[in-house]
């Protein structure tokens, strides 16, 4: 992002909102990262998203030359004049998320945690029976392979092998009609604890929100490619009936126990888009491999104007890595008193996508490293101002 869209930002009504949507503070390989942020005006001008540096023509969003259009704050008119038509009021509507390169894309791992405390191990354990019965309801089928098989796609898929496209929505739809839920109570629950002792929440109610939309855009996402039968929509509203109220009460309970419970499943979520992912690149899903991606998904992440929906199930894959390291982090800290590492900004998926977490020292440090680095963006704006 152009230092003058940081600073604008910066100088305005919301400066640590600019700075936590506007970099990646850590980690970061080169400055190109940076461009991958929302930035919002937050004056009464659209909210604006920076496309990633480099963009081919076609794409749309905020591009580099385009900076002028926030550098003044006089009036929502005037920055709606300066941008392209394409730009205007595209994203303004969801909460901060990241938008991926395509080597972030492609550094996403497989990893699981090792549980070791009597807690974790309940979180983990519980998880494997919620896999055992998940993959029983959707009927997810996906064996491994024989070496050297010469059976064809029929074959392969009435074998158990591979799934045909409708069966991979009703394990994807099934999956993210519930995978929303736990961000939403634990935001919930977060706000209510603020309210009853009249303090701050030092920042995690932000994250377990946008946590919560993100699983939900996934759903929309996959919404258009199919609409559920009534017997699937059934099961979804007997299971986050049920879902709801079991993670609320466990998280008054035990909330480190939650967040743990979360980062084993989004392990598994990570799992289940990998094989979706290798089922298409190895031929076994070909009515996806050139599938256009919807358009909510291209305005979502930002996809190119040729996207497929490979290029949707990498980007649907990264954001569950994210989840997974998020939640692993918030098992690892305290919940009342230690603040939300990601408050300001994350790490990239150079990072959320090979490791499983901050411990807690880790925590402090990014902490104070995102902190030093809104402190040095604010004198900077500072002395653009004088």
């Amino acid at each position: 992002m152009h230092p003058n869209l940081l600073r604008a930002a910066l100088s305005q009504r919301s400066p640590s909102l600019a700075l936590r949507l506007a970099g990646r503070p850590a980690f970061a390989s080169s400055p190109a990262l940076i461009s991958q942020r929302y930035l919002s005006i937050n004056n009464g001008a659209p909210s604006l998203q920076s496309s990633r540096i480099g963009d081919q023509p076609g794409v749309e969003g905020l591009h580099q030359h385009d900076s002028k259009a926030v550098t003044t704050p006089d009036s929502s008119k005037q920055a709606h004049e300066l941008l392209p038509a394409s730009s205007v009021l595209r994203g303004d509507w969801v909460l901060f998320h990241p938008v991926y390169t395509p080597e972030e894309l492609k550094a996403v791992e497989v990893m699981f945690r090792e549980a070791k405390t009597f807690p974790d191990k309940i979180a983990a354990g519980f998880v494997k029976s919620l896999r055992l019965g998940f993959d029983f309801v959707s009927r997810y089928k996906h064996k491994e392979i024989p070496p050297k098989s010469s059976m064809t796609l029929q074959q392969l898929r009435e074998a158990g092998y591979a799934m045909d496209p409708t069966q991979w929505l009703a394990r994807i739809i099934f999956l993210e009609t519930t995978a929303a839920v736990p961000g939403m109570v634990a935001a919930t629950l977060r706000h209510l604890r603020s309210l009853r002792l009249m303090k701050r929440d030092s920042g995690w109610i932000h994250t377990l929100l946008e946590e919560a939309e993100n699983e939900r855009m996934h759903l929309m996402t996959f919404m258009t490619l199919r609409e559920p039968p009534v017997w699937l929509r059934a099961l979804c509203l007997a299971a986050q009936g049920v879902f709801y109220n079991l993670f609320f009460f466990s998280y008054i309970i035990s909330p480190r126990t939650c967040h743990r419970f979360v980062g084993h499943l989004e392990e598994e979520a990570v799992l289940t888009y990998t094989k979706c992912i290798k089922d298409i690149e190895e031929g076994r899903l070909p009515e996806w491999s050139e599938h256009p991606a919807p358009e909510i998904a291209k305005d979502y992440w930002r996809l190119n104007h040729d996207a497929t929906m490979l290029d949707v199930i990498y980007a649907v894959r990264s954001d569950e890595s994210t989840h997974r390291f998020v939640n692993h982090s918030l098992a690892n800290l305290k919940y009342e008193s230690d603040v939300n590492p990601f408050a300001f900004g994350e790490p990239d998926m150079h990072t959320k996508g090979t490791k499983l977490g901050f411990e807690r020292n880790e925590a402090d440090a990014y902490v104070e490293h995102t902190r030093k680095l809104f402190e040095d963006s604010e004198r900077g704006a500072k002395s653009d101002r004088h």
